[in-house]
């Protein structure tokens, strides 16, 4: 077992479950094998700078990332990578990576995994997390639902933060655990959610830190839908590193863009139990 503390959000420690999903369990996976992204899988995500959460990076399209190399394949493991642009009059620009699996890799329910290493540096905000694959289905966001199974501030590496978001108004419910010892950019770690009707984990290293269950699907001048709504839908998986923003705050003069500007990612995988 990993030295951790668990910072909020959790059960007691000796009432946590262990994972019962097994390799015979596994109904996905990617390992990066090739000499670039498989597209049957995943889809690029471009945007614009501010598109959401007043970010500072864009997101190029899929011919850009090809010459700008912030998405690439190399050594079996995916790279996204941020970079910073100092133009001629002295402003800056960045760009960034974000790819996901709307329409091609969905599931509702199970255990999602991805064996990560996280970038360092401030205002850096690496995401493995998931979006219902048709967002109309209970409304748009926050209405339809968010699962972040990760996200590591960039100037706290050592901390791990899961979050669902619902409702309107928008609520949230987060847990987060700290290591004691290593860092979340030094090396990969294995983070994973366990989703079923009613009941949502998370896990870093093995370790379930957080189990949530309260959440509703309800906003006004509408009728409550039934509980687990909303999630109780497909979703896709997205993977992405933003750079600045509203929760994870901005680079400063301390920030670099090179190696440590990467989220490295070796696997990721999708888990279902067989019925009978």
């Amino acid at each position: 077992m990993m030295d951790h503390t668990i910072l909020s959000g959790a059960q007691h420690e000796e009432h946590l479950p262990e994972s019962s999903y097994t390799e015979e369990d596994i109904i996905w996976e990617d390992h990066f094998d090739g000499d670039g992204l498989n597209t049957e899988y995943w889809n690029y995500e471009p945007h614009e700078p501010g598109w959401v959460n007043a970010e500072w990076q864009s997101y190029p399209d899929q011919k850009e990332n090809e010459t700008s190399q912030n998405i690439y394949v190399k050594d079996s493991k995916l790279f996204i990578q941020a970079k910073k642009t100092v133009h001629a009059d002295g402003t800056c620009s960045y760009t960034s990576g974000r790819v996901n699996t709307q329409n091609k890799v969905v599931t509702m329910y199970g255990r999602m995994e991805a064996r990560i290493k996280m970038p360092s540096g401030k205002g850096f905000l690496p995401a493995f997390w998931m979006m219902p694959n048709d967002e109309d289905h209970y409304g748009q966001w926050p209405k339809c639902g968010e699962i972040d199974i990760t996200e590591v501030l960039g100037d706290k590496t050592d901390t791990a933060h899961s979050t669902l978001h619902f409702g309107e108004p928008h609520e949230q419910r987060q847990g987060s655990l700290v290591l004691e010892n290593g860092d979340f950019s030094k090396e990969f770690h294995e983070y994973a959610c366990e989703w079923e009707p009613g009941e949502i984990r998370f896990y870093v290293d093995g370790t379930c830190f957080y189990t949530e269950h309260d959440w509703f699907s309800k906003w006004p001048g509408e009728e409550k839908k039934p509980y687990p709504a909303p999630f109780d839908q497909p979703f896709y998986i997205i993977l992405n590193l933003a750079v600045g923003g509203n929760w994870v705050g901005y680079p400063d003069e301390t920030t670099e863009f090179g190696e440590n500007a990467q989220m490295v990612v070796d696997y990721v995988r999708v888990y279902q139990k067989k019925i009978g």
